[in-house]
């Protein structure tokens, strides 16, 4: 199963592909989305939607997957935060492709074990369970591949629990469309991550 994970933003958007069934992890991509700072909201929001948008076509991802809105006080950012996540539903709706949701909660428990995990303990754990040698830039990227991570994981539960056997993982590919600046209440999967990997 290949899973395109966006962090979702009107100034900077991470991105992350991944193929896995949640026993085994394999990097194919990551990057993040800049409009340029200068442009209105509604340039930027068509900036995010035409970068997932090729980013789409490129990669050919199973499914789509972001994080939720997490409660904020300061209201035009969670205003700006829900409407650069419409942008990413309208670029997976014009596909017809499955979107799935999960709270930052979820994504960190499922990564790193706890809920309440920095995101430095997330952007360290997913170096890890991807086997990267390198430092994932800006920390959207690694926010974008963790809830990635997290759908994988959720796939191969809910696969065990079903009998539905996951997709096979594809070959790895890497693509830079040229909008596109490449770079970084579930159970844990970090541990069982780790075992798959060496299968």
């Amino acid at each position: 199963m290949r899973i395109l994970g966006i962090d979702p933003g009107t100034r900077t958007a991470g991105y992350g592909v991944i193929d896995g069934d949640g026993y085994r992890l394999r990097f194919v991509t990551a990057g993040a989305i800049r409009p340029a700072s200068k442009e209105t909201l509604p340039r930027r929001l068509l900036h995010l939607a035409d970068g997932v948008d090729e980013l789409i076509l490129a990669h050919r991802p199973d499914v789509v997957v972001v994080e939720n809105l997490f409660f904020s006080r300061n209201v035009r950012s969670a205003l700006a935060l829900g409407q650069a996540q419409a942008a990413v539903f309208l670029s997976a709706a014009k596909r017809d492709l499955p979107l799935f949701e999960y709270p930052p909660a979820t994504v960190k428990k499922a990564v790193v074990g706890t809920g309440n995990a920095e995101k430095a303990q997330v952007r360290r754990m997913v170096r890890v369970l991807l086997n990267l040698d390198h430092d994932l830039d800006p920390m959207d990227v690694s926010d974008a591949l963790a809830v990635a991570i997290c759908h994988a994981h959720q796939h191969r539960h809910l696969s065990a629990v079903s009998g539905l056997s996951a997709a096979p993982a594809r070959s790895v590919r890497s693509f830079h469309p040229a909008s596109v600046v490449p770079a970084g209440d579930a159970p844990s999967s970090a541990g069982l991550l780790r075992r798959g990997a060496g299968r």
